[in-house]
């Protein structure tokens, strides 16, 4: 039986219209909701029409497309303290029944008093202390056991929620439009490497070996007949600062063209990145929203704060350089994911 020309239109019709809609709605989707409508949203957006425009003066190779991101402060939460700091702290308490010691030795007395006044006199100095009683002595692979095991019971003493919640919506969005525009993302953060890598690929989507940071020597033994990797009490590499740019170098073996970062620390992986040839992307993100996170830095809130301190100079450089400051109070809808929904 033939069907009438009109009957084929008049059943085709629907079916081109429905098409055409899901086009148009898939065409008008926005790759980043949880970013206020602005000049800072536009920068990313322009930034990755022009790097992936095949015509374009500015377009960059798949190869090339390499975007970096510090962690903390940058893609999830640092305050009051590093989550780090916070898995150093717990591992305090968890090992001082082996170490009376601790009861009179500083920093390790004022971990267990609670006394994060006298944990804070002691510096950078007393909390490498912490770093190595805690990180070290033990195979690689019993680090990533307690680190994992540490994970899946910490807390953030503010939000009352697993660490891993923590990070930070409009970032993870930002990463999943780089990757669907066939770009590289990578952590390079100061935060220990191997702490890093336990959660990076469930939380961020970045896989361990995209993961650039700080780390202790490692030796190869044989123990009870079977080779190992233990974790050494002395520092490989410090990841941090100018140590960002030696990383990058050292890890990823390219240039980045998109470059994130929060802190005076970041500022080195940022001029690094300015000074390549292609388009490139430089960000920081400025914490002014103490009611929904925390401010800290030039926006006040937490001036002494030694976590993530980014100072005027960091924001006169941005400003001299181009490199675009993130409001996370006008910028960010959301902070997590759970507002977001």
């Amino acid at each position: 039986m033939k069907m009438s020309r009109n009957f084929r239109v008049a059943l085709v019709a629907p079916v081109l219209a429905f098409a055409m809609v899901a086009f148009a709605e898939a065409q008008e989707k926005d790759p980043l909701p949880s970013w206020n409508a602005g000049d800072t949203k536009q920068t990313i957006l322009d930034f990755v029409a022009r790097a992936t425009d095949e015509t374009g003066p500015n377009y960059v190779a798949p190869a090339d497309r390499i975007a970096v991101f510090d962690n903390d402060g940058t893609l999830w939460t640092e305050h009051p303290m590093y989550t780090q700091l916070a898995f150093a702290l717990d591992r305090v308490k968890a090992l001082a029944p082996q170490h009376p010691e601790w009861k009179t030795t500083e920093p390790f007395k004022s971990v267990l008093a609670g006394d994060m006044k006298g944990l804070a006199k002691s510096g950078e100095k007393g909390v490498a202390q912490l770093v190595m009683a805690t990180h070290t002595g033990m195979s690689t692979a019993e680090f990533e056991t307690i680190v994992a095991d540490w994970f899946k019971t910490a807390k953030h003493p503010r939000f009352d929620r697993p660490y891993t919640e923590l990070a930070y919506q409009p970032m993870l969005e930002v990463l999943d439009y780089f990757r669907d525009n066939e770009f590289k993302t990578y952590i390079v953060s100061g935060g220990g490497i191997e702490f890093m890598r336990v959660i990076t690929e469930d939380v961020y989507g970045i896989p361990p070996e995209q993961v650039v940071g700080s780390s202790v020597k490692t030796k190869f033994e044989i123990i009870d007949g079977k080779p190992q990797l233990t974790r050494l009490a002395e520092v490989a590499f410090d990841d941090d600062k100018d140590g960002k740019p030696v990383g990058i170098n050292a890890f990823i073996g390219k240039r980045p063209v998109a470059a994130f970062g929060n802190s005076d620390g970041d500022r080195q992986m940022l001029e690094w990145t300015a000074a390549g040839d292609a388009a490139t992307l430089m960000m920081l993100v400025h914490h002014d929203d103490g009611t929904r996170e925390y401010a800290y830095g030039p926006a006040g809130g937490l001036p002494d704060s030694p976590f993530g301190h980014m100072s005027q100079s960091t924001l006169d450089e941005a400003d001299a350089s181009d490199w675009t400051v993130i409001s996370m109070k006008n910028d960010w809808s959301a902070i997590f994911p759970e507002a977001a929904k």
